[in-house]
């Protein structure tokens, strides 16, 4: 049994893609306002909001617990309007040896379709995959879009 894995799933949502992308990338630290019953918090540690390499510190609540998660973004492209991020310290690095996250948003109508991957290494085999932490994100991204298509 594999270790190493992938779990993707999309979301379709009402705002352009590049709204979407923009508050990820660049505003991260607003998703609190919006989601605060998800994220409590998103602190830049390190380089500059919008930037690849910057560090972000989450603080969210997933499964009912309280968690915190360290990020550095790894690649953004505005071309494509995605970003990926990988976690470098936290809650989740107590079950991943890594974890990677990518988002892209691509026009669709008059809205966009979030596409989200996870890849992964597991710490064991008694370990899950981290679907519930892919569900999370795409109720995060509602939220946002809910958010995003207010007048």
């Amino acid at each position: 049994m594999s270790l190493v894995g992938k779990v993707e799933a999309d979301v379709e949502i009402k705002a352009p893609a590049e709204n979407f992308h923009e508050l990820f990338s660049c505003r991260p630290h607003h998703i609190s306002n919006v989601s605060p019953g998800k994220i409590q918090g998103c602190a830049l540690h390190e380089g500059d909001w919008g930037k690849e390499g910057s560090v972000i510190f989450w603080d969210y609540v997933h499964d009912g617990k309280a968690k915190v998660a360290k990020q550095i973004i790894e690649a953004i492209d505005e071309k494509n309007n995605s970003i990926t991020f990988k976690v470098i310290e936290g809650d989740l690095l107590q079950e991943f040896k890594s974890l990677k996250a990518t988002v892209k948003a691509t026009p669709k109508g008059e809205g966009s379709l979030v596409h989200w991957t996870m890849e992964y290494e597991k710490l064991n085999e008694s370990i899950p995959e981290p679907n519930s932490l892919l569900q999370f994100v795409l109720d995060l991204s509602k939220d946002l879009d809910s958010h995003l298509t207010q007048a």
